[in-house]
């Protein structure tokens, strides 16, 4: 067992702040999110049961579809709580760092790293997190690697009318110019990309063909504020259904993926 060197504000927030178990499924945006990330990931997946190492996994919201599906799936996670909690996935699980993996070299067919470069504020890290992700898929394995988009907390907290609060509106003007969120409020530590950002160190780190995708589209956040400001659930709602509609027409043209709140690069390592 890797023992994870994670920042401690990140540990709490994940640990006492919010539970990472409900995020996708108790929010319309959040559904969204995991009903778009689901269905890119199976555009390009493997047949099962492929082995999938689900780096930065979480409590195992893709892991559970996953051994649904018939995969062989094993979790990495730094926070206990999420370990903990993936047990009941049906996946293997482990405490352990994106940056020090434990899996052998070309042992995995699929690596997904869906939360750990939101949290790696140096490029350095996550240019070693990518690198390990590398060296333990099997020649022609496939990478799928996600990111916070840069401008997410601007149309975030435009849907949530907070922008006229001047200290908010100065920290969101913070973000926006460095890319980086300081923890102080609200989220955790994080670094925000942009898609070429995220498609340059993907390439970066040795991976071929990368793609870039806009998880949710350009509606997800008309789908926060009307949920927000109505109190009542979109899930599955006409909304809901036209702003995942959305999300799959923006696709091919790359100029939309500054409107989406998470970013998804494919890549594969050259076999």
């Amino acid at each position: 067992m890797t023992s994870p060197e994670v920042a401690p504000e990140i540990v709490r927030f994940y640990s006492e702040t919010i539970d990472e178990a409900d995020r996708l499924s108790t929010t319309a945006d959040g559904h969204l999110e995991m009903v778009r990330t689901r269905e890119l990931l199976r555009r390009y997946l493997p047949p099962a049961p492929a082995r999938v190492l689900d780096v930065g996994g979480g409590p195992g919201a893709h892991a559970r579809w996953l051994v649904d599906d018939g995969y062989s799936v094993h979790l990495v996670d730094p926070i206990l709580r999420h370990v903990e909690q993936a047990r009941r996935t049906g996946a293997s699980v482990e405490l352990g760092d994106a940056r020090k993996l434990t899996p052998q070299d070309a042992s995995c067919d699929v690596v997904l790293v869906l939360g750990p470069l939101y949290h790696l504020l140096d490029r350095a890290d996550r240019d070693q997190a990518l690198a390990e992700a590398h060296r333990v898929l099997k020649p022609g394995g496939l990478l799928a690697a996600a990111g916070i988009n840069r401008y997410a907390s601007l149309f975030e907290h435009t849907a949530f009318a907070h922008l006229h609060n001047d200290p908010l509106r100065r920290s969101i003007d913070g973000i926006l110019a460095s890319q980086v969120h300081d923890g102080k409020k609200a989220f955790t530590t994080a670094y925000f990309h942009s898609g070429e950002q995220l498609r340059e160190e993907v390439t970066a780190a040795g991976f071929a063909g990368v793609e870039v995708y806009g998880v949710e589209g350009p509606a997800w956040s008309l789908l926060a504020a009307t949920e927000r400001h109505t109190g009542e659930s979109l899930i599955g709602s006409p909304l809901f259904e036209s702003a995942l509609t959305a999300a799959r027409m923006a696709e091919p043209y790359p100029e939309l993926l500054a409107a989406s709140s998470h970013l998804l690069a494919i890549g594969r390592r050259p076999g």
